[in-house]
């Protein structure tokens, strides 16, 4: 696709796995023909397998609107499609990044805006305090349905199965300037107003913002957040001791409850002076059962000798 000259002739080539169908492939023009009335995007969406795109949390509200996604499930798909700026006046929109609009009408728009007013004490909250330094921002979602949340890749940014891709390659420049912008852009957190982890968050947020428990909450919520759109967790460490602690309090365990100590074992080089004595021991015990043997034998020659004599 680096062929400019030739661009528009090889878009025509182009063949895609969609929603469309389970089994064949789409070409672009295709797409279009099926394109929903006033749908102004060709929506795609990247990953490693088409389980893995189906399920994405991006593509929830697309589908649930009846709108086609395409699914790029080779690694070259998404390096193509962004060498494409267009296809027959149709842009395409990623559905991992900023920039999707899915209700454009007034009612929709008035919703939103109330949603945001109420919601405004916990977005506020999460950017400042609990997500300080790992979010751009955290904003009301438009593509989220049954997911709580999902973290969105700006414009400029790698989406998760790019950088998946990028720090796979093998001969990669070690901190390329290029590749460590692209890397390090800022994220924005969408979450799911209408989602009961979410409207609890709130909740406890505007009972006790400082306490530890609720923090942890928003952490681990950002954490599956990031693995669930395909990002990689920064410290694992972290986020497994973060489990923990939610499954501690699920299970009314004491957060200071102690583990068991193991039993102590005997130190091994104990047994091996054990086994040194008992070797010794066993040593003495055939020496003497050696040396009365020879008794008896002496004995018994003796007497045979004896015996001979007198006849």
């Amino acid at each position: 696709m680096e062929d400019h000259s030739n661009r528009t002739r090889l878009a025509k080539l182009l063949r895609f796995f969609s929603s469309n169908s389970d089994t064949e492939q789409t070409s672009l023009a295709e797409y279009v023909e099926r394109m929903k009335e006033k749908q102004e995007h060709i929506y795609f969406i990247a990953g490693s397998s088409r389980q893995e795109v189906e399920r994405s949390p991006f593509v929830e509200r697309l589908l649930k609107k009846g709108y086609e996604v395409l699914y790029l499930i080779e690694a070259v798909d998404e390096y193509c499609i962004q060498s494409l700026p267009e296809f027959e006046g149709k842009k395409f929109q990623n559905a991992a990044k900023e920039g999707l609009k899915l209700d454009a009408s007034e009612k929709a728009k008035e919703r939103r805006e109330a949603q945001e007013k109420e919601f405004e004490p916990l977005l506020t909250w999460m950017k400042d305090d609990a997500l300080k330094d790992k979010i751009e921002k955290a904003v009301i979602t438009e593509r989220l349905t049954t997911s709580p949340s999902a973290l969105v890749a700006s414009q400029f940014g790698w989406s998760g199965n790019m950088e998946r891709i990028m720090k796979a390659q093998a001969y990669q420049k070690a901190n390329d300037p290029n590749n460590q912008f692209y890397a390090n852009q800022k994220k924005t957190l969408e979450i799911n107003p209408r989602h009961p982890l979410i409207k609890e968050l709130k909740r406890r947020v505007e009972e006790s913002k400082d306490d530890q428990t609720t923090k942890d909450l928003a952490m681990v919520l950002f954490e599956t957040a990031t693995l669930r759109s395909g990002f990689a967790v920064p410290d694992t460490a972290d986020f497994a001791g973060r489990v923990e602690r939610m499954l501690r309090l699920s299970m009314n365990i004491g957060l200071d409850e102690k583990i068991e100590d193991e039993p102590e074992e005997e130190d091994a080089g104990d047994e091996e002076k054990e086994d040194e004595d008992t070797d010794d021991e066993n040593d003495d015990s055939s020496a003497e059962t050696n040396d009365e043997a020879e008794e008896e034998e002496e004995k018994a020659t003796e007497h045979h000798t004896h015996d001979e004599n007198e006849l």
